[in-house]
């Protein structure tokens, strides 16, 4: 398929990129990443616009407005309604640049903020006064205030602090005619009067709404429902005289359809010092929602409902939670939190809320005081937005009618009403929610990949919102509207106050240039659906056995909740930490990739050069297949991606010198000291550059001897005892050819404990190289060798086998059995790290006591696939006081941070957290890394700093313990 000749919005591209500061995007990749938001919708944009500065926005609307094309506004684009998207649109992306905490006032309690500001950078901002902003929804860590103004967003905490609407001051707005004007909240007679004689526009868009408001009181008074969560609709009612006709209320929730906002001034409340949380499990959901309103004259903070099919998917997502453990009786429970000035007030105030709850005989209590086991509970049901995309039993569940809302004391009946419904339709689905507001978040099982999912899809949500009027609620009681239920506006609003949704926005935007087709005169809510229920057929060679075989299924477990793009903490996803650019992201890549599947904007398949560029800087770190919420394995999706673009095609010049690596280090153990001396020579500039390899990057310092040459002259010299255990040790490649001390330590340590160590007959590789560089042929021959070699060794079936690099283990755990099917499983489940299997076969053996302080940081993959609780309790054994550092990767991850073009971003990921923390170090503070990237890029880049695996550090005490003493 040929692609047009001109980009489309050429001409309006090239204006744009001549007079704005930021960036201006049109081409393929980035419409293919903001043509998604976290809905079911696809609405490829005409471009994207990433504003610099306040100028920007002004030049870029006003260059938009003179050719015709609509403004979409955009945050963290987390939006489940499709708001935050628009066919041949220019989209603005606030967060990437306008996105600063301007001042806190502490005296005022308020803020003045960017409209691309994180909600979690404003809570920050806010801390030191003992303020927060109410608000918080689960996505705090990267949505952006701009868009929870947009959509009026609640969050678990709004009982006591309300929801947006409830928390704006003020708003600097920037018309679509360019007119920029500040509105605030309740005016006085003589303030309306005064607003309407203002000179030019602003005057005259008083004037029209102070008329709008005054022609149509009755319609507004008896049509807008009065509900704790109504965010369905434009907020009309806040228009009216006994509401102070106040304009910026009425903004709030209104989707980006009326003005771009510039800037915004909101309210903070006090924070409390102290926290308890009251966990009351009842036997179903509708219990629990019947018990919710006895239990609010209590003063809750929260009443979060979430039910054991919620709990259900979470077993199915991943491993068990303690934090499980802490949940009572039951199968649906409620989260009730108090605050207090101190610890006791909230335990007192917890104490007197599980008292009112034990009054209902079929429901069990737990009260939790302790701050990390609190946050453990919560994170479970944060989580709750990717988790339930993936039901028990495997089935994917979408968004549609995922926030609906009623009248609190309507909630159980609700709930049992909405149950019937989807059983009549063989739907399923998994509710949770703000069941203190009567607000409900469900995804479900919708056959949208189907060829008749998208009638399915109508059916239930026609059906679902003339049930949720009937129970006097409303369409969303939280995200709002947009593409997913403006439609069904009509069923909840009737016609005046429809007509009147309409000329509000005329007022506003009489030219339909900002988000059109959101909120008036909306798209069909069945159209622009994402899913292909015909993807194309591209071959594949990893088998994708968690998504059916499916590619395409396993791109689509990203449905945009965007936890890749909270830049503060966790492994996901550095590329995006470093570069800050969406494309960069999982979430990103996940969309390039299911666009590429879809072949229409992206039409070269597994040729794509728009998907290559976005893979090139994933460092398969495979932290997304761990921390994202529905397990995105964006490092298996390179490894095929790479494997299929260079299949019978030249490589990158990297593929051949790192992704074949362990064939050159073994020709470099004939001869280290001639190969130093080339490396050290001016011969190793040129080395590098036809390697594909950064020239600040320094070349290893071969070893005159190889791990595997110093054991057989070990073993000779000290066979091992009678009698002791056998345990095979992997000698990894990059330990056995560049630092055999890593396993010259575990031998002797392991030989301490008693074990006899063994090696594979011959030499073994994880084919790690080949396999991350897409070299799978060679990957699955080398593995096969391997496994040929351990059956040689001589030792009973089922003997552990101990790895002691974190990668090169992983990937015996998790990738052997990808690539070599049930030949490979025997020997992933005997792979242990070196702590896992101390922990295991010696746990009562003594060890010497290091009473030492320790930073420890955690290589990727180990966090990803093994874990690190056996660490920990080694680390607890040997009195060491470790702090594990919040770094997430190390930025050079195997090849990645050693090619060329990729040191900036490598450089970039380790300065983040890492570089500083162990520069800040203490002389005498061990610095543990069992990784060899993370060994070797602290080593090339932390001011001379060594870094120790956990073996060489217990050998080291092991050795001086048996020092004499004077």
């Amino acid at each position: 398929m040929s692609r047009p000749s001109a980009a489309p919005g050429a001409e309006l591209a090239r204006e744009l990129a001549a007079v704005l500061r930021g960036e201006v995007r049109f081409g393929a990749a980035e419409r293919t990443v903001y043509s998604h938001d976290a809905s079911n919708y696809r609405q490829l944009p005409l471009g994207v616009v990433k504003p610099a500065d306040l100028d920007d926005v002004r030049t870029a609307l006003a260059l938009c407005r003179r050719y015709g094309v609509p403004v979409v506004a955009r945050g963290a684009g987390t939006s489940v309604g499709g708001q935050a998207i628009g066919p041949g649109a220019v989209v603005l992306d606030f967060r990437r640049h306008l996105g600063a905490v301007l001042e806190v006032d502490p005296q005022a309690r308020t803020a003045r903020v960017q409209p691309g500001t994180v909600l979690d950078d404003l809570q920050r901002a806010a801390r030191p006064y003992g303020l927060r902003f109410g608000p918080d929804p689960s996505t705090h860590s990267r949505c952006t205030i701009g868009g929870m103004i947009g959509n009026d967003s609640c969050g678990a905490h709004s009982l006591v602090w309300g929801r947006t609407a409830d928390n704006v001051e003020r708003l600097e707005l920037l018309l679509a005619d360019g007119t920029e004007l500040t509105v605030g909240g309740r005016l006085t007679g003589a303030e309306r009067a005064a607003l309407r004689e203002a000179p030019g526009r602003a005057g005259q868009l008083h004037t029209e709404l102070q008329e709008f408001t005054d022609r149509n009181l009755a319609v507004i008074r008896q049509g807008m429902p009065r509900l704790p969560r109504r965010t369905s609709g434009y907020p009309l009612d806040a228009l009216l005289p006994e509401h102070g006709h106040d304009l910026a209320r009425a903004l709030t929730g209104t989707e980006g359809t009326c003005a771009l906002l510039l800037g915004a001034t909101v309210r903070l409340v006090d924070n409390p010092p102290a926290r308890a949380l009251v966990v009351a499990g009842y036997p179903d959901e509708g219990a629990a929602a019947d018990a919710v309103p006895a239990l609010l004259p209590y003063g809750p903070l929260t009443a979060e409902g979430m039910a054991a099919d919620l709990i259900a998917a979470l077993l199915a997502a991943g491993p068990r939670p303690p934090a499980l453990d802490r949940l009572p009786a039951g199968e649906c429970w409620l989260f009730l939190e108090t605050g207090g000035a101190t610890p006791l007030e909230a335990y007192q105030a917890a104490r007197r809320l599980a008292d009112a709850v034990r009054r209902e005989h079929s429901a069990a209590v737990a009260l939790v005081t302790d701050p990390v086991e609190q946050r453990q509970l919560w994170a479970v049901r944060e989580a709750g937005a990717g988790i339930v995309t993936r039901l028990p039993g495997g089935g994917e569940a979408w968004p549609g009618w995922e926030d609906s809302a009623v009248p609190p004391e309507r909630l159980g009946a609700y709930l049992r009403d909405l149950r019937a419904l989807l059983r009549r339709h063989g739907l399923r689905g998994v509710p949770y929610g703000h069941f203190g507001d009567g607000c409900v978040h469900l995804r479900i099982d919708f056959p949208l990949e189907r060829p008749r999912g998208a009638r399915v899809f109508r059916e239930f949500l026609e059906q679902a919102a003339d049930l949720v009027v009937s129970h006097g609620g409303s369409l969303s009681g939280e995200h709002g509207d947009g593409q997913a239920r403006a439609e069904l506006l009509t069923r909840m609003y009737p016609p005046e106050v429809m007509r009147l949704f309409g000329e509000f926005k005329r007022i506003w935007d009489p030219e339909n240039l900002l988000n059109p087709g959101a909120l008036v005169d909306p798209r069909p809510l069945d159209a622009d659906l994402r899913f292909v229920t015909s993807p194309r057929r591209l071959p594949l060679a990893l088998p994708y056995e968690q998504d059916g075989g499916s590619l395409t299924k396993a791109v689509h477990r990203c449905v945009g909740v965007a936890k890749c793009v909270d830049p503060t903490t966790g492994v996901m996803c550095p590329s995006y930490m470093a570069t800050g650019e969406e494309r960069h992201s999982t979430r990103g890549r996940a969309r390039l990739l299911a666009e590429m599947l879809r072949g229409d904007t992206i039409p070269d398949g597994w040729r794509s050069e728009e998907v290559r560029e976005a893979l090139d800087l994933c460092l398969s770190c495979k932290g997304c297949a761990s921390d994202c919420p529905v397990h995105v394995d964006m490092a298996t999706y390179k490894t095929e991606f790479l494997h299929q673009h260079y299949r019978r095609r030249p490589r990158p010049l990297s593929h051949y010198s790192m992704g074949r690596l362990p064939l050159w280090l073994r020709a470099v153990a004939l001869a280290p000291g001639a190969a130093n001396s080339l490396v050290r020579s001016p011969a190793g500039a040129l080395l590098k550059r036809l390697g594909g390899i950064d020239r600040r990057r320094v070349l290893p310092v071969f070893p005159p001897e190889t791990f595997t040459r110093w054991y057989r002259r070990h073993r000779a010299a000290h066979p091992a005892p009678a009698g002791a255990r056998p345990v095979l040790l992997w000698p990894d490649t990059f330990s056995n050819h560049l630092q055999p001390n890593v396993l010259r330590s575990a031998v002797e340590v392991l030989e301490h404990l008693g074990f006899d160590v063994r090696l594979p007959e011959g030499p073994v590789c994880c084919g790690l190289t080949w396999y991350s560089t897409g070299q799978l042929g060679a990957a699955r021959r080398v593995l096969r060798r391997s496994l040929g070699a351990l059956a040689a060794a001589g030792v009973p079936a089922g003997t552990p086998v101990v790895g002691l690099d974190p990668s090169c283990t992983a990937t015996l755990r998790e990738d052997l059995p990808r690539l070599l099917g049930a030949d490979g499983r025997p020997l992933s489940e005997r792979t242990r790290t070196f702590a896992e299997f101390i922990d295991e076969h010696a746990p009562d053996a003594p060890l010497p006591q290091v009473r030492l302080d320790a930073v420890t940081q955690t290589h990727c993959h180990q966090h990803a696939v093994l874990g690190s609780a056996a660490d920990r309790r080694i680390e607890a054994r040997l009195g060491l006081h470790n702090r594990v550092l919040d770094s997430g990767c190390c930025g050079l991850a195997g090849n990645f941070g050693f090619e060329r073009g990729h040191f900036e971003v490598s450089e970039a990921i380790a300065e983040r957290v890492l570089l500083p923390e162990v520069r800040a170090a203490g002389p005498d503070t061990v610095v543990l890394a069992d990784g060899f990237s993370c060994r070797t890029q602290i080593a090339q880049l932390a001011d001379g700093r060594r870094a120790l695996h956990l073996a060489e550090l217990i050998a080291r005490e092991l050795r001086a313990a048996d020092r004499p003493t004077d």
